[in-house]
């Protein structure tokens, strides 16, 4: 990860660089990319894809790159995309401590409480709201798929005996 140096005056600096580049001639930009990633610059970057990595680079070393959440995601979804490349790609929500799950299965109301160690429900806490899904169901479920959180091919109401966290 690049970490964010950030000198008094920079944004000055950063600003004065990026304005440069859409004049700068492609030998040139070649050799900052190469400066700038301590690699050749892929045969198939034309002036626009050089202008484009260097700038981001550029503004990536100024203020900081990505959270490692945001590429601990980012990562995610490419193995999911390698996996099923006409799969449909759907981001992991992020359920924050105290938010409350609210479910109705076969006429009853049952609420589980997301906290920093896991789920709460009915004063105990688990790791994952499978075990708390089955634990209600009395067979095998997805929790996040029977909470809601995940979206179902089985119609509504049905059992799902598919297994996960």
């Amino acid at each position: 990860m690049i970490r964010p140096v950030r000198p008094v005056g920079s944004d000055r600096v950063v600003e004065a660089e990026l304005a440069k580049l859409p004049t700068t001639p492609i030998a040139n930009l070649r050799r900052r990319y190469r400066e700038l990633f301590r690699a050749e610059p892929p045969k198939a970057f034309g002036p626009d894809l050089l202008r484009r990595s260097i700038a981001h680079r550029i503004q990536e070393r100024a203020y900081g790159g990505l959270s490692n959440d945001s590429s601990r995601i980012l990562r995610q979804l490419i193995k999911a995309a390698r996996n099923k490349p006409n799969g449909k790609l759907e981001l992991p929500r992020r359920i924050k401590a105290g938010s409350e799950l609210v479910r109705t299965w076969r006429g009853a109301t049952y609420r589980v409480k997301v906290t920093a160690e896991g789920f709460s429900y009915q004063g105990k806490t688990y790791a994952s709201l499978s075990e708390i899904a089955t634990k209600i169901a009395g067979t095998r479920w997805n929790g996040p798929r029977f909470f809601g959180l995940r979206s179902s091919t089985a119609p509504s109401g049905s059992e799902d005996m598919s297994n996960g966290d």
